[in-house]
């Protein structure tokens, strides 16, 4: 609320802020004041003036909350003041999009009144021994000009080579330009049987919120286990934590991983990979490792190359111009009944996309489309999970976008089964393109449609089993298993 009392600056009759228990309408209520969400990287003197009765009746705090609701705490009352205004000045960090919080909880009916005033915000740091905000990308290497800061474990070591491969040996190249160079493990030329190769970054200063992004290419692999994992040492390597393993994944594509960490000691990044047996074991390359500050969900820059949908929509994107509704994102079970699944294909107790019938009428579409997506003269396979349960069921269809052309590629009417079913789908495309998803309602409200687990693949689909492919235009051909 906003009161017209002598205010702090001038004693005069000014405005402040405040709350006050006495318009609280439930037993610990909590009052939030909120700023606007920061749009730039910023860091600087965060100044306000507070005035606060009944310190056992009310708890009072400022802390800021980034877009995907992590809270970082930014000051807390040491003593309870009872004369006057109190002036506070704290030094803030904002690398990432923050809002500021000023909250206010009342413990009892007569928990008093928080007031605050004069709130201010200078570049300048409160104190002049404040670290300044450090920049992690130092730990940022694409390795066209070298190793960057990065190393092996042992100097004599060749378990990670820093390779340019020739034309037409791996036809898409490095990720960063397809001429540049990348990093191998597992050359067989190179490495010997029972291999570790460790690779490990700059140190990272603790207390920092680190977004990592790399991209990683797995080829001719029968085994994944140990084939590629991400650690985070301390500095005196004795510390160590598995952030990430390689999950069953794409073959000879690039594809994006992206992890959130923060410790509060000093860190670097150690890739390993690990090879018993080089006739199981394959080659492992990665590219393009950048390290910012914030949290990755903040920001959206992934390849739709394989998705599950657990840190959000992976760079796809809802067509707003020919469609009447949006897939929606969802874990659990869908809110109408006998249609939808119970739960997401990755784990039971994931995300997922879906359609919701009961929004939308007869007919109507939603369509979801990639991002563009690099030509090539060689067969594609895009993998991915659909459900189709309940007696109104509609259509679900994949068609490939090329220029102004939508192409058909797959396509599967009414319900198909209660469980969730896996396709398999070639096709071929020189040019730029863009895959669609476009699911249609059906007559009644049991018309929920799901897709989960979707995958992009070099070369054609294998393991095909049931179905024979079939490249016409019947609403039956391409490959489907349960």
């Amino acid at each position: 609320m906003t009161r017209e009392r002598e205010d702090n600056q001038t004693n005069n009759r000014g405005h402040y802020m405040y709350v006050d228990s006495v318009y609280a309408k439930h037993f610990q209520e909590v009052a939030k004041f909120t700023s606007p969400m920061t749009t730039v990287p910023m860091s600087g003197c965060l100044s306000f003036f507070y005035h606060r009765d009944q310190e056992m009746g009310n708890i009072f705090s400022v802390f800021t909350r980034d877009q995907q609701g992590h809270y970082e705490d930014v000051w807390k009352p040491d003593v309870y003041i009872t004369s006057g205004w109190t002036h506070v000045s704290v030094d803030i960090k904002a690398p990432r999009p923050l809002e500021l919080v000023f909250e206010a909880a009342f413990n009892s009916a007569r928990g008093g009144y928080v007031a605050i005033d004069d709130i201010t915000f200078s570049p300048d740091f409160c104190h002049t021994d404040t670290e300044p905000t450090f920049d992690p990308s130092i730990a940022n290497c694409d390795f066209d000009r070298g190793m960057c800061l990065y190393h092996q474990e042992r100097e004599d070591s060749t378990g990670w080579r820093r390779v340019t491969v020739k034309a037409n040996l791996y036809r898409i190249g490095d990720h960063t330009l397809g001429t540049g160079s990348f990093l191998l493990a597992n050359a067989p030329s190179s490495s010997r049987p029972g291999y570790v190769g460790r690779l490990h970054g700059p140190l990272l200063p603790g207390n920092h919120r680190y977004c990592v992004r790399f991209f990683y290419l797995l080829h001719g692999s029968k085994s994944i286990d140990n084939a590629l994992l991400l650690y985070i040492y301390d500095e005196n390597n004795v510390a160590q934590e598995k952030v990430w393993t390689l999950g069953d994944s794409s073959r000879g594509v690039w594809t994006q991983m992206e992890i959130t960490y923060m410790k509060p000691m000093t860190t670097k990044l150690v890739f390993v990979s690990i090879c018993k047996n080089f006739w199981e074991c394959g080659l492992i390359a990665i590219d393009d490792i950048t390290v910012s500050l914030g949290d990755c969900r903040a920001h959206t820059d992934p390849l739709p190359t394989e998705c599950d949908f657990e840190g959000g929509v992976c760079g796809f994107i809802q067509d707003k111009t020919e469609d009447k509704a949006d897939w929606l994102r969802v874990r659990g079970h869908t809110p109408t009944s006998y249609t939808g699944p119970r739960g997401d294909h990755t784990t039971g107790v994931g995300h997922f996309l879906y359609i919701e019938a009961s929004l939308m009428r007869p007919g109507h579409k939603a369509r979801l489309l990639t991002s563009d997506l690099r030509g090539s003269s060689s067969t594609q396979c895009l993998v991915f999970f659909f459900h189709m349960y309940g007696s109104g069921t509609g259509i679900l269809s994949v068609l490939l976008r090329d220029g102004e052309t939508d192409r058909l590629l797959w396509r599967r009417r009414g319900e198909q089964s209660v469980s969730w079913m896996k396709a398999m789908v070639d096709y071929t495309c020189m040019n730029k393109h863009q895959i669609i998803f476009e699911a249609i309602r059906g007559p009644t409200l049991r018309s929920d449609i799901a897709l989960d687990d979707i995958s992009f693949k070099r070369g054609p689909c294998t393991d095909l089993t049931d179905v024979t492919p079939f490249s016409g235009s019947s609403e039956y051909f391409n490959e489907i298993e349960k």
